[in-house]
């Protein structure tokens, strides 16, 4: 493969925060041309990794000839994001409306262009809150915990803004004709959340904070703390693998049969506390290594780098002396 996937899509991007930039770097890292609209001139960082493969221009959107450029690039480029409060860009004289028929017009936000609290601030955490995911995650006797701003920002925000964009790329491909898209990150989270929304409807599932199947009640599914204070991540979800974990730690097979019996989770955990707690992380990193007992260590960010399948397979990269992702997904013939 001589040129990336999507050498052939050209993307003005009104520049703004996490979301928007992100689905704009990953869309030049398959090969788009990516240009940001900027207020002034940005500075030269490589920290800013979401500009990466990105160009620049500056405009002022306020002025007549601002506008104008903007509507001219519009004209030429097949993809616009932008990622204001609903309405901001039609102000501007920059809404869909003056847009050419062809013209995938992306739009990014917390709430969506319509409903109560459209027009309302907010963030991951609020996004995430509203969708119900939120009240899942943490201790049961603690108040939630916050993935960061990975699921509402940059899973329902950035990915679904992307898959928006790439239907639209097909669809017009067919029509010829462009699309509004609407990208909601109070929309795309309910979207990933169909597994725990199944097990809900099938009884599998309560509300109650750790207290299910991938929360961290169940013993082999949670992180342990290890003997030099540092920590392994336990998955032994299926039967097949619950039963090289339980080899691997000399623990009675017996336990096979009541794997999924929650009146035993409390005492299994226990029990996986005090073994996980007589070695150091890398030394069960190393016990468990080549198996299916699904136990891997918990890296920190400067770790990841340098783990062996992570450095093999370039999944993050040092440029500029800064640590950050390479290209994904791959691609046969193309890496890098």
């Amino acid at each position: 493969m001589t040129k990336r996937p999507l050498a052939s899509l050209k993307v003005l991007e009104f520049s703004g925060l996490g979301p928007a930039p992100l689905a704009g770097q990953l869309l030049a890292d398959l090969g788009a041309h990516v240009l940001t609209v900027d207020r002034s001139a940005p500075a030269d960082d490589p920290t800013d990794i979401n500009r990466r493969g990105k160009s620049s221009v500056v405009l002022n959107l306020k002025s007549d000839e601002g506008l104008q450029e903007a509507l001219r690039l519009i004209a030429e480029y097949d993809v616009v994001i932008e990622a204001f409060r609903p309405g901001v860009m039609e102000r501007l004289g920059l809404g869909p409306e003056t847009c050419p028929q062809r013209t995938i017009y992306a739009r990014m936000t917390g709430w969506g262009q319509d409903g109560p609290l459209a027009h309302v601030a907010g963030h991951d955490i609020n996004y995430l809150g509203l969708t119900g995911a939120l009240h899942a995650m943490g201790a049961p006797d603690t108040p939630p915990v916050q993935p960061l701003n990975l699921v509402a920002d940059y899973g329902g925000g950035s990915m679904f803004l992307i898959f928006g964009i790439l239907a639209a790329v097909i669809e017009r491909g067919v029509t010829g004709k462009g699309q509004v898209v609407d990208a909601a990150m109070v929309d795309g989270v309910p979207a990933m959340m169909g597994l725990i929304h199944g097990m809900l409807a099938q009884g599998k599932w309560n509300e109650t904070r750790g207290d299910n199947w991938l929360d961290g009640a169940a013993p082999f599914y949670r992180c342990y703390t290890c003997s030099d204070g540092k920590f392994v991540a336990v998955g032994a979800l299926e039967p097949q693998f619950y039963a090289i974990l339980l080899d691997k730690l000399d623990l009675p097979e017996s336990y096979r049969a009541d794997q999924n019996d929650k009146a035993t989770w409390a005492a299994r955990t226990a029990e996986l506390a005090v073994i996980f707690a007589t070695r150091s992380r890398d030394a069960w990193a190393a016990h468990f290594e080549g198996s299916d007992a699904c136990v891997t260590p918990v890296l920190t960010f400067s770790e990841a780098a340098d783990h062996p399948h992570m450095a093999q397979r370039g999944a993050l990269q040092r440029r500029a002396g800064v640590l950050q992702s390479g290209v994904a997904p791959r691609f046969a013939g193309l890496r890098g």
